[in-house]
């Protein structure tokens, strides 16, 4: 298969096809009629790998040391379990930080709704934000 074809039996742009190979997760043979990069189905294999793991959150030298394992005869599942757990309690992290996040904005706007408008003077530089005061900040002691 050339790049398009893998491109189009992966579901992917040729693009996705020539940076995996770039980074040497994909290792095409050359023609040597024309030197065009001949893909085969194991590459289509290790492409639709890739496109999976990269939709579950994985980055590419995970994938990459997940190949590794796998081309070496090991099982990469172990180290899967590991760094997947390891991911989705940041992504946990991330969301409560998020929601965190969303409250405070929402207790801002409310607030700025009734606020006049400032104009800098020297001693301010916008009143919304430095009268702004987030109790839940002061109770958590954080900032």
């Amino acid at each position: 298969m050339k790049v398009k074809e893998l491109a189009v039996a992966a579901a992917v742009n040729p693009d996705t096809v020539r940076f995996y190979t770039r980074e040497g997760l994909l290792n095409p043979s050359r023609n040597p009629d024309n030197n065009y990069q001949q893909f085969d189905t194991d590459d289509l294999r290790r492409l639709r790998f890739a496109r999976k793991a990269r939709q579950l959150g994985f980055s590419l030298p995970e994938i990459r040391a997940i190949l590794d394992q796998a081309d070496d005869h090991h099982s990469p599942c172990p180290m899967v379990r590991e760094v997947f757990e390891q991911r989705l309690a940041e992504v946990v992290r991330e969301i409560e930080e998020l929601q965190q996040l969303r409250q405070r904005m929402t207790s801002a706007l409310r607030a700025w709704q009734t606020m006049p408008d400032g104009t800098p003077d020297g001693h301010t530089i916008c009143r919304l934000i430095e009268n702004w005061d987030d109790e839940s900040i002061q109770l958590n002691g954080k900032e």
